[in-house]
């Protein structure tokens, strides 16, 4: 129990930790006044985020059916040159609710949507959720292998296909042995007719009822209503579940108490809706506020500010290195020319982050940590740099042998909690308040769990994430335990070393991995880099001499791949798999190829030669 002489004096040092994450005492007066205008959106978000009763009532379609009673007339929704009013939304949704109910679809009915970003999608997973069913959100990019076992651990017993994605459907259908009445074409341009063996979606919405289906009265907070695939760099994906309950609580947590929006306000959101932070974060935080959610039907750096003008966009959604392609373009004059003054999203690391709020004049930036699977989440609400923010939710950040892969124990067993400003592995209690839904598959979902962790029976999440506590509950995402290797003895995390080679004026960018080499204990820095100049201009001795100014010795890449792109996933996470496997081989690799051995002043071009003494240990690294 904790004394109350005890919080007395820890006042103080409260005080000095507030004030160090506001950016010290000039700034934090500031932020701090700020915060107080929106309190009253923050407690109505807060309100609504701690809701514990899984049974209530309470869903996206009750939002949606409440914004066309309150606000018909206002814009819900926004692409390309259309707007449509909430209560054509709710109409579209209750036109496909209806059509899917027509079809047999109930509740708990997982339906399969492959279709491309556009307003069709996102009236389609609208009318299955309000029937209680849930949309399986298939990541359009996928195709072959990857799409059949998507489908598969679905279970779906209904498809909706782009007429954009006929081909890599078609070419994986029968993994779903569907009829014809259960796969349901959605036209795009309309200028293909449907396949044989489909319903076309045109014949079947346009007799289906606008009114809103009776199924809706009995959605509970606590079903789910998407299966949301996590987008591994590796390894097929799996298929988390998300319920309404979390939905709804991220609208409180994100809509309200972060970005405080209001019905005149426009969230951007150019990312695609099978991910998380489109369609739970950026589709709640409007729904539950009577807010505009502008979409765009794919990403594009050169077009953002343009769609931000035209659409008067007053905040965005971001999501890993969507920011860093904004700041990768040329100055503009009119960079500042906008009406964004806050922003909301994940990955925004260090080393861009004041720069982008000061080139593009952002005031609020809500970073936020969460995965699609986690059952807690950490939200910026302080609007303090370079933080993931506080979570109100019980937390542990344990010690973690990142050589052994695996959270390090005491002498009974017992894992260890680290110490304020260190790092350590992110758990999160599983409670009724804070459940863990987990996936499709059991066995996926029981070895996310971690049970009899600091006592008998308790229940843990493994994020998988390395987090630096902060004090005051907040904590600065590190990297992720795969993405942490350990060299002469120490513990390197790529993204701390991408960050600090990324402040070099000729990187555009870099990702940071970790080679086997051979007779060599652990794995050996590499850094896979798109420059800004031409080869030729590369300062081989000035970046040599900028990362050992910035890094300990035993993190500065020994060896370096010049690239013309970086591969990326969809939600802009490096993929490192392949550039790990082929290691620094230049007879296999065609990319120009560096070493650095301690002794150097400068990176050498890596030749056959150089490279057989790397293999025979000739060559200290």
């Amino acid at each position: 129990m904790v004394r109350p002489v005890d919080l007395i004096r820890a006042v103080p040092r409260m005080a000095r930790e507030l004030e160090t994450l506001l950016g010290g005492r000039r700034e934090a007066p500031r932020r701090l006044l700020a915060l107080g205008r929106k309190l009253p959106s923050i407690v109505r978000g807060l309100r609504i985020a701690r809701k514990t009763d899984r049974s209530e009532a309470l869903s996206i379609g009750w939002y949606l059916q409440r914004n066309a009673r309150v606000w018909p007339e206002r814009t819900a929704l926004i692409f390309e040159d259309r707007r449509y009013t909430h209560r054509e939304l709710d109409e579209a949704a209750n036109r496909w609710a209806n059509a899917l109910a027509a079809r047999g679809i109930r509740k708990g009915d997982a339906v399969a949507v492959f279709v491309d970003n556009r307003p069709e999608l996102l009236f389609a997973v609208a009318g299955i959720v309000k029937l209680g069913a849930i949309a399986a959100m298939i990541n359009s990019r996928q195709h072959g292998r990857a799409l059949e076992h998507s489908l598969k651990v679905a279970k779906a017993v209904c498809v909706v296909v782009g007429e954009e994605l006929w081909g890599p459907y078609q070419a994986v259908h029968r993994v779903l042995s569907l009829p014809g009445d259960r796969v349901l074409w959605l036209a795009d341009r309309g200028t293909v007719p449907a396949p044989a063996g489909t319903s076309d979606t045109r014949e079947l919405l346009g007799n289906a009822s606008l009114a809103s289906p009776p199924q809706l009265a009995d959605v509970q907070l606590g079903d789910p209503c998407f299966y949301i695939y996590t987008s591994g760099t590796t390894g097929l994906p799996k298929a988390s579940i998300m319920s309404h309950f979390r939905w709804v609580k991220g609208g409180g947590a994100f809509g309200m108490a972060a970005l405080g929006l209001g019905v005149e306000d426009v969230l951007y959101v150019p990312l695609p809706l099978y991910h998380s932070s489109a369609l739970v974060l950026g589709w709640s935080s409007c729904a539950s506020t009577g807010a505009t959610f502008a979409m765009r039907r794919k990403f594009s750096a050169s077009a953002f500010w343009d769609d931000v003008r035209r659409y008067r966009v007053t905040a965005f959604v971001y999501i890993g290195e969507l920011c860093r392609y904004l700041l990768n373009q040329p100055p503009d004059a009119h960079d500042r020319d906008h009406g964004v003054r806050k922003i909301v999203g994940s990955g925004l690391r260090p080393d861009i982050w004041k720069p982008f709020k000061a080139r593009f004049g952002i005031a609020e930036v809500y970073e936020f940590y969460g995965a699609s699977e986690g059952n807690i989440a950490f939200v910026n609400l302080l609007n303090a740099d370079c933080t993931v923010g506080l979570c109100p939710a019980d937390y542990a950040l344990v010690q973690y042998d990142v050589d052994r892969d695996e959270p390090i124990r005491d002498a009974a067993g017992k894992l260890v909690r680290v110490e304020r400003g260190e790092t350590g592995l992110l758990l999160a209690k599983v409670s009724d308040r804070y459940a863990f839904d987990g996936y499709t598959d059991p066995e996926a979902s029981h070895k996310k769990l971690m049970r009899d962790v600091f006592e008998p029976g308790d229940v843990w999440f493994n994020s998988g994430d390395l987090l630096r506590d902060q004090g005051l509950r907040h904590a600065q995402f590190v990297d992720r335990v795969g993405d942490t290797f350990r060299w002469k003895g120490e513990n390197v995390s790529t993204n701390e070393v991408a960050e600090v080679i990324n402040t070099f004026p000729q990187v555009a960018e870099s990702t940071v991995y970790g080679v086997h080499v051979p007779g060599a204990d652990g794995r050996c820095g590499m850094a896979a880099l798109v420059l800004r100049v031409s080869l030729a201009e590369l300062d081989l001795a000035g970046l040599a001499s900028h990362l050992r100014a910035h890094l300990p010795a035993y993190a500065v890449p020994r060896f370096l791949r010049v690239q013309e792109t970086l591969e990326v996933t969809v939600t802009f996470k490096q993929v490192k798999g392949e550039l790990r496997r082929e290691g620094f081989d230049p007879g296999v690799i065609t990319d120009r190829l560096f070493v650095l051995a301690p002794t150097q002043a400068a990176y050498q071009p890596l030749t056959p030669a150089l490279h057989g003494l790397v293999l025979r240990n000739e060559l200290a690294l």
